[in-house]
């Protein structure tokens, strides 16, 4: 399962960050971080979910309120917005 964020479309309304310990805050910028990510394109992070950690994964996707986290499993389709 990969997860990607796409940080310029985060309002910082921090859900994520209480729903998956992989989001931090960042107070300064007012937006998510997604920790021991990898940048895919300007403001885009990806990175792979640890198998303990799928559910709270798709808990982040579903709380985020702009659709800034999307879900993917190992076949590449999509499992949260």
């Amino acid at each position: 399962m990969k997860v990607e964020f796409d940080r310029d479309t985060c309002i910082g309304m921090f859900q994520c960050v209480s729903e998956w310990e992989a989001f931090e805050k960042d107070e300064e910028a007012g937006k998510a971080i997604l920790v021991d990510s990898e940048e895919r394109e300007a403001d885009v992070f990806v990175r792979e979910v640890p198998d303990c950690a799928e559910m709270d994964a798709k808990f982040a996707g579903r709380t985020c309120p702009v659709d800034a986290i999307t879900i993917y499993d190992d076949d590449g389709d999509q499992l949260v917005p």
